[in-house]
């Protein structure tokens, strides 16, 4: 079971002291690393499966509809499909007049990934499950209240202004192999797990026909599933740039350490 360290002994970038010397973190809890490399896998799994459902239609919208016919909020040269050249003579389904036309593209849309919208669903359900007993033993063993949740004390602007002024100068703490966390690091891991992964579920089961259905009001509350679209496209941005940044983090602090802690918990 995870240790909290007494307040007095954590200065601002949230590293214990003792008579000047660095207090080693307590370790990762053992459900605190297997919800980690769960989460881990899923989502790296999310990612690339993501991009390659995205790459058959690199175009975002917002509202209820979105199609190659209406104008879009964002587009994305990711693949073939980017601004695909325009359309052919639309050809009238019948020889009579009025008869209604078909808008058909330069060339075949590339939409060969029904093998990804299955893999990416199937990772959604790991990443939920994981998730969600993550959140319940987060709040059961204190670990939210204790590690994640920045106090008041430490919401002084002095403070946070120290701490990222140390991050954009790079001056990383050596790794401590787990928790007490520094302030930016609380606010990022809150921003994660409290608001980027909720959303990306809610706007990906917002985009689930099946699921829609039966609730519409979850696509509704988006403003449509175009939009859930659009937003979850956008916590995935900022998801892949946690992870890059976290990443740089983990190499800069102490690579072997890091994951030393990480998988054996020291």
């Amino acid at each position: 079971m995870e240790q909290a360290i007494s307040d007095p002994l954590i200065d601002a970038t949230g590293a214990g002291r003792l008579g000047g010397r660095a207090i080693a973190g307590k370790g990762h809890a053992g459900w605190t690393r297997a919800s980690h490399w769960i989460v881990a896998v899923s989502v790296v799994t999310l990612a690339f499966t993501g991009f390659v459902i995205l790459m058959a239609h690199p175009r975002l919208y917002w509202g209820a509809v979105g199609n190659d016919l209406t104008p879009a909020l964002i587009e994305l040269p990711i693949s073939r499909n980017y601004r695909h050249g325009g359309w052919v003579p639309d050809p009238p389904f019948s020889a009579q007049a009025g008869s209604p036309a078909s808008a058909i593209r330069t060339y075949d849309i590339l939409n060969y990934n029904g093998w990804g919208r299955s893999l990416h669903f199937l990772a959604a359900w790991f990443l939920v499950v994981t998730g969600a007993v993550y959140l319940v033993a987060g709040i059961v063993t204190g670990h939210f209240r204790r590690h994640l949740v920045p106090r008041a004390g430490e919401l002084k602007p002095r403070l946070i202004r120290e701490d990222l002024v140390g991050h954009l100068h790079l001056r990383i703490q050596p790794a401590r192999g787990g928790p007490p966390y520094g302030l930016l690091q609380k606010a990022a891991y809150c921003g994660v797990v409290f608001v980027a992964l909720p959303m990306m579920i809610l706007t990906g089961l917002a985009m689930a026909p099946a699921i829609t259905a039966g609730y519409p009001w979850l696509a509704s509350m988006f403003g449509g599933s175009q939009s859930a679209r659009t937003i979850h496209f956008c916590f995935f941005a900022l998801l892949v740039l946690f992870i890059v940044v976290h990443v740089l983090m983990v190499v800069l602090s102490g690579f072997r350490a890091q994951m030393r802690a990480m998988i054996f918990g020291k």
